[in-house]
């Protein structure tokens, strides 16, 4: 019997992580994200914990190595963390990671049975160190909880990276702070270009912070050397010399970063978009649900590869222009 073929798109990227997403709904709001009224999915939309799983088994199958538990905020799915245990138990056999990203406001209740499960590297969102910054860009006073959730994961044995989205005038000149404070806590740091996707109250323009002025304003500060590391997504690494850290840096905007793509996202409800940056996609929900689910979802991740576009075209032009996409982040997948 001859073995599934690899995901191999049309510009021959060899396709060997999923972002899968496994709810759209989050505790926060944060203001860059989604409104604060934000309409979530229906859960009959929803996938459930069985079709996830069978779901990701098919791609470990078709060669995936890494996965990530994405949402919104995958934490507060209820019984998550038994998905978690099932994926951990491909670790080894064609799974190499397994990974979450959470805003960590649930962390302190499942971060040893995250590391039991088998997950040794997790990433956490996190703009702010500052309460009341916090609030305001989250419209949720959790700032206390999302801080013990952290030391809950670093007591568990868990990896932790800060993803920090850097936004002008709300935590542009906190940004050192929270780099330093990251690697004083034994944490890596990654920065990330605001990205516009879906309608939100405020103006994105306002807020975009080119991440090639921040570096620049940290090289006056520090000295960051050029880092080998990788984890498989788009960030580029730094050495940061007076702090013993690593610093990420993620620019959809200001620095393409598709040629090396080797990623595809799944929403909650079965989506697969090729690109971030993209409409094309795939509905893999019709094929867990169709007479015959494997090789249905066989054949519709052939298609994936064929759509998948060459890059993304992300652009944040001008006061009041239209967000790239219509979808919301927390739809596609973080």
């Amino acid at each position: 019997m001859t073995s599934p073929a690899p995901l191999v798109d049309q510009f021959q990227r060899c396709i060997s992580y999923l972002r899968l997403s496994v709810t759209d709904r989050c505790d926060l709001r944060c203001a860059y994200c989604m409104p604060e009224r934000m309409a979530f999915l229906p859960r009959k939309e929803v996938l459930s914990l069985e079709e996830l799983h069978r779901l990701a088994l098919g791609f470990i199958a078709r060669g995936i190595t890494k996965l990530r538990l994405t949402g919104g905020e995958p934490l507060v799915r209820r019984d998550m963390i038994e998905l978690v245990r099932a994926l951990g138990r491909k670790l080894g056999e064609g799974l190499e990671e397994l990974t979450l990203t959470t805003n960590g406001t649930r962390l302190a209740e499942f971060a040893e049975d995250i590391f039991a499960a088998g997950v040794r590297r997790i990433n956490v969102s996190l703009d702010t160190l500052d309460r009341e910054t916090f609030k305001r860009l989250s419209r949720r006073d959790s700032l206390p909880q999302v801080l013990e959730g952290l030391r809950a994961a670093k007591a568990a044995g868990l990896r932790v990276k800060l993803n920090t989205v850097a936004l002008k005038g709300v935590n542009e000149a906190e940004i050192p702070d929270i780099i330093a404070w990251a690697h004083g806590q034994g944490f890596d740091a990654t920065l990330i270009e605001v990205m516009p996707l879906g309608e939100v109250e405020e103006d994105r323009f306002d807020h975009y912070l080119p991440l090639m002025a921040v570096r620049a304003d940290l090289e006056r500060r520090w000295t960051l050397a050029p880092s080998g590391h990788r984890t498989g997504g788009p960030a580029r690494y730094w050495d940061v010399r007076e702090t013993g850290g690593r610093l990420g840096l993620i620019t959809p905007l200001t620095n393409n970063f598709c040629d090396g793509c080797n990623r595809v996202r799944v929403t909650a409800t079965g989506q697969l978009y090729a690109c971030l940056g993209g409409d094309e996609r795939v509905d893999l929900r019709a094929a867990l649900r169709g007479p015959d689910p494997d090789m249905a979802l066989s054949q519709a991740l052939d298609v994936a590869m064929r759509i998948k576009p060459a890059r993304h075209h992300f652009t944040i032009e001008a006061p009041g222009a239209a967000p790239a996409l219509a979808r919301h982040m927390s739809m596609t997948g973080g």
